[in-house]
């Protein structure tokens, strides 16, 4: 037995009864519900306010019951009720865009064992379903990632939806926020074991090519009928779904089991060529997620692609005609279970920087709550890893030398968390150095996992503050939820885990988790929001208070191209403001599994105004608009 599922085994075995009346409950673990370590780490956290040279004396509030959200993940019944350790775990993704033009950004949530969800903006942190008008529901499939792009340069944010086996979906938006599919047209509609999907304009023709990312083949040939009743018992439904392999997380080792990831060639007029093994970016790691990257700043745009059980590759774009592997040139050792990436400037620098989140590698051993900041120590035998020896076990920060070179410095300035699914990255207290907030947890048969928010302390270092920023504990001190029910007395449940000593009906609670998330101004009021995505669970709409606590300066820049990309996706912006310079790439990786389509968010710090704005465009050229450019507003720059 490998030492994740001898894990899985020891966290069956922690049951405790809850008061239920008829029907008996268990948490599942027993310190699901009330972990008793959470207030002696919120209580070290809050001890740690005199080491904050940024501002935080401002705070987060989860205003999900008032934001009008009433969209509920719900995952697969072999995250539950026949639980494997599988890859349904992954969860899903919520992506960013302004669909109908009106200046707001919506949002969509992408479901396992339900349908996706458009909810628009309709200002002032409300919003309202529009999935059924928009038509990009995607029911009977499982959906995995979403990423808005504008595909045809018409000025609006197409969609592109990943499934796991029911094909992927490309669907036209009409500039209203109505969307049509022209999957077969377009020709991107390969069915497998998709995940995270990547819009950029690899050869500079101004259109956006597409790479879409194949896990690997983690489920077997039939299919399973379950119900999401357990759920939401008041709109119960049935569902299927392909049952996933027990020895999933084995599935690295097997090559019949590999699929490749796919890059397809954007030929204009709403259609897309296969050309992975043309332009030579054939990649069959198991990868759930990838990240565009300018390594060597020759404008030619590279591509970083996560291996989630083994290394990452790196492929280097030779002029736009070809990609190279240098992948161990570059970066020898990376991120043994590598999840989330994101490009950024974390110590304005000038130099953009790569940071890589890792799940994988702390699934090997049982981590206490205040060892999370370790790397690490690594229980799976090598033949497992199958890395060489040369693997990061935890997350990786490469610093950009400025000199063609990465330094790892994770440790360093505290970028390490535990069970990290992906980060998104924003400037939260609007000070001019950007943050990042870690989706992270496990949930069912695991303990409770908080997610990170890792302040930056002027450029010098992360430090965590969930607590204290209020993200932690969760609305209500929720830590679990009713997550199945299952009847002892059916036989087809004889084998359940929790039925081997009880009878009758049993309602399992299990942990809260997040997945994905999305950094934003929900409410318009200059200050930068936060929404995730949950598992098996509602999202959490956190509002910020920043605004409210601080005169907040701040700069949103929203790009269009002419003969790049209209998105000007690609582009490098700089804001220098008094005797700050601040660097952004537009790639839209808002967060895992997640491409948006948002203006860049640019803190300013005390800076009133901006004295100049520098463009380099994807298409080579660059532009300076000259100030001075008074702050709190969104400026359009159009490509010259």
């Amino acid at each position: 037995m490998n030492s994740l599922a001898l894990l899985c085994c020891t966290l069956f075995a922690l049951i405790a009864p809850l008061d239920a009346g008829d029907r008996k409950s268990i948490s599942h673990p027993a310190e699901a519900i009330d972990p008793p370590w959470m207030e002696q780490r919120m209580k070290l956290q809050l001890k740690t306010v005199n080491r904050f040279a940024a501002f935080i004396d401002f705070s987060f509030t989860d205003r999900q019951p008032q934001s009008g959200i009433t969209f509920a993940h719900i995952s697969t019944d072999d995250t539950g009720l026949r639980y494997k350790p599988s890859h349904y775990d992954h969860g899903n993704s919520v992506a960013v865009a302004d669909v109908d033009g009106d200046e707001l950004l919506d949002l969509y949530f992408v479901n396992q064992a339900g349908d996706n969800e458009l909810w628009r903006n309709m200002g002032r942190g409300s919003f309202a379903n529009t999935t059924a008008a928009a038509g990009v529901s995607v029911p009977g499939a499982i959906g995995v990632a979403a990423s808005f792009a504008d595909i045809d340069n018409d000025g609006d944010p197409d969609l592109f939806v990943t499934t796991i086996r029911e094909g992927n979906h490309l669907f036209e938006n009409d500039g209203s926020g109505i969307f049509s599919e022209v999957t077969v047209a377009a020709g991107v509609g390969r069915s497998g074991h998709s995940s995270g999907a990547v819009f950029f304009d690899y050869d500079r023709d101004g259109l956006l090519d597409l790479f879409v990312c194949n896990v690997g083949i983690y489920t077997k040939e039939n299919k399973i009928t379950g119900s999401t009743d357990a759920i939401h018992p008041e709109k119960g439904q049935p569902y299927t779904y392909w049952e996933a392999y027990s020895d999933a997380f084995a599935g690295h080792l097997k090559p019949e089991r590999t699929e490749r990831s796919m890059l397809y060639h954007n030929l204009g007029g709403g259609k897309f060529a296969d050309v992975t093994e043309a332009a030579g970016l054939v990649d069959t790691s198991w990868s759930g997620a990838a990240t565009p990257i300018d390594a060597n700043g020759d404008g030619w745009i590279d591509l970083y692609i996560l291996n989630m059980q083994g290394h990452d590759e790196y492929f280097e774009n030779d002029g736009g005609k070809r990609f190279v592997r240098k992948s161990r040139d570059l970066f020898p050792k990376t991120p043994w279970g590598a999840m989330g990436a994101k490009v950024f400037d974390y110590d304005n620098d000038g130099h953009l920087d790569l940071y890589v989140c890792d799940m994988h590698s702390d699934m090997s051993e049982d981590v206490g709550p205040f060892d999370e900041k370790l790397k690490s120590s690594m229980k799976f035998p090598p033949d497992f890893l199958g890395d060489g020896g040369m693997s990061i076990f935890g997350n990786a920060f490469f610093r950009n030398n400025g000199n063609g070179t990465y330094e790892e410095i994770s440790d360093e300035i505290g970028a390490e968390n535990y069970w990290p699914w992906g980060l998104s990255v924003g400037d939260v207290n609007a000070d001019g150095f950007e943050d990042v907030f870690l989706a992270s947890s496990m949930n069912y048969p695991f303990r409770y996992g908080v997610n990170s928010l890792l302040v930056n302390n002027l450029g010098e270092e992360f430090l965590d503050a969930e607590y204290i920023l209020g993200m932690e504990p969760r609305r209500d001190g929720a830590t679990a939820k009713r997550w199945f029910y299952v009847d002892c007395d059916q036989p087809e449940n004889a084998e359940n885990t929790h039925c081997k000593e009880m009878t009758g009906e049993l309602e399992v609670w299990a942990t809260l988790g997040s997945r994905s998330s999305a950094i934003l101004d929900l409410d318009g009021d200059g200050d930068l929001d936060i929404v995730t995505n949950e598992f098996n669970s509602e999202p959490m709409i956190l509002v910020s208070d920043l605004s409210d606590r601080k005169q907040v300066h701040f700069l949103e820049v929203k790009l269009t191209g002419k003969v790049s990309n209209r998105s000007g996706i690609g582009a490098v912006v700089e804001v220098i403001a008094g005797s700050h310079a601040y660097k952004k790439v537009n790639d839209g990786q808002s967060g895992y599994l997640s491409q948006s389509d948002m203006p860049l968010y640019f803190g300013l710090g005390e800076a009133e105004e901006v004295e100049r704005i520098v463009v380099r465009w994807p298409s080579g050229t660059t532009q300076t608009v000259s100030g001075p450019i008074a702050a709190n507003r969104r400026i359009e720059i159009t490509e010259q």
